[in-house]
């Protein structure tokens, strides 16, 4: 470029004359040495010759000699070259700085997504990529393990509720106030930007309609109380069916119950009903420990009077039995000797009688008619026996000694019984 058309466009008032300017061996016009700086305007020729002179040091482009033969045409030229070459290196850098702006890094955990023309072209895997720059292509990042929440009924905090979305109808015809948080990941990063217009709003609507589902199909009580997990795991099964048919490219992970409680507007009268439904269990508890208690008692003994009259029914049976078998023997050995059995059953049963009764014997020999018997001293002895019975079984009671009677008493009695005992063979 001519110095003066550039001095004309940067508006400077310097002639090319002025003596402050000379010329090198080259015959360019260059400021003269000596000049200060605050003296004039900057040497502005200098500067594009310099900066001209390092470009073609650069490139390797000599298009001066060093015969100093050529005159002022031949350096117009040379300086017409120079700024041809400038202006080449200057497309080359803006060429080379515009194919590195489609260079890009995806970090591990990250997809790219290349786009043509905004239409979509190809995935990248994580590292170093390229792309044709724009306006040809573009590029986005996309982080598919991150661990995505979306919160349904509130927005940060738990406090902080959203009634539209968390009071809901139950079964039973009940308002439920629910909050919860659907943790999701991303399983295909192309759909998932494609093929909705809002992915994060679809997942929470679509959380929501899910909830809303499974919540208008169950009781006010199971989804308070038992069935809470239950619920969780039904609405995570049913967001996924959702989402896969809108192709939004998402994955759930987890459904966490943030809060499960009815309206804030009946708390108190759901919390008395509470509290009288647990008392209810409560005392239902107690009446079937009391239960538990009672009827094995009452069993064991209804078990142990079966037993024992079972072994009463089995001792009077094998008494009755034994009797039986006692009086057949019985029978036959009366049968051979009659006479001999029948005394010995006689002896054999005043035997038991008077093993169980207080004796007095009386002596006759005395020769006395008249007997005395303390009667009130034996009832006194027998009471006196029968109280160390109850203690302690004891022997029976001693025999009262008296005068034995006469010889000729005896004998009578012994006569007497002989007659009897042979009136009872005669029989």
């Amino acid at each position: 470029m001519p110095l003066s058309s550039l001095a004309k466009r940067l508006g400077l008032k310097l002639s090319l004359n002025d003596p402050r300017w000379g010329q090198d061996k080259d015959g360019n016009r260059q400021a003269q040495e000596g000049k200060k700086p605050g003296d004039g305007p900057p040497d502005l020729d200098q500067l594009w010759r310099d900066f001209n002179q390092r470009l073609n040091g650069l490139f390797g482009n000599k298009n001066r000699n060093n015969n100093g033969g050529g005159g002022g045409g031949s350096g117009g030229g040379g300086e017409m070259k120079g700024a041809g070459v400038t202006v080449g290196a200057v497309a080359v850098i803006a060429l080379l700085v515009w194919l590195a702006s489609g260079a890009f890094i995806v970090q591990e955990g990250q997809k790219g997504i290349v786009t043509t023309f905004g239409r979509f072209s190809h995935e990248t895997p994580a590292g170093f990529n390229w792309r044709w720059p724009y306006p040809f292509q573009a590029n986005e990042v996309v982080n598919v393990s991150q661990v995505r929440t979306v919160e349904v009924g509130y927005r940060g905090n738990i406090r902080n509720k959203q009634a539209r979305e968390s009071l809901m109808l139950t079964d039973d015809e009940n308002i439920i106030d629910i909050q919860f948080a659907v943790q999701y990941q991303l399983s295909d990063p192309v759909a998932w930007l494609y093929n909705n217009r809002d992915a994060e709003d679809t997942v929470r609507q679509v959380a929501e309609t899910a909830i809303r589902e499974i919540v208008g199909r169950s009781k006010m009580d199971y989804v308070l109380y038992e069935g809470r997990e239950k619920v969780a795991y039904d609405t995570q099964q049913l967001m996924q069916q959702i989402l896969d048919r809108y192709a939004s490219g998402a994955a759930i992970t987890n459904v966490t119950m943030q809060g499960v409680q009815p309206p804030e507007q009946v708390q108190t009268a759901f919390d008395d009903a509470v509290k009288a439904g647990q008392d209810r269990e409560r005392l239902k508890n107690e009446g079937q420990a009391y239960a538990n208690q009672v009827v094995p008692t009452a069993r064991g003994a209804a078990f142990r009077l079966l037993q024992e009259a079972e072994a009463y029914r089995s001792m009077v049976v094998e008494n009755a039995t034994g009797n039986a078998d006692r009086f057949k023997a019985v029978l036959t050995e009366y049968q051979k000797a009659p006479g001999v059995t029948r005394d010995r059953m006689y002896l054999d049963t005043m035997q038991q009688i008077f093993a169980n009764t207080s004796k007095v014997m009386v002596d006759s020999k005395a020769g006395s008619n008249l007997l005395y018997l303390p009667l009130d001293k034996l009832i006194a002895q027998v009471a006196a026996t029968e109280a160390q019975r109850a203690n302690v079984t004891a022997p029976p009671p001693s025999a009262v000694l008296l005068p034995q009677p006469s010889e000729p008493a005896y004998n009578g009695d012994s006569n007497r019984a002989r007659e009897s005992s042979r009136s009872r063979e005669g029989r």
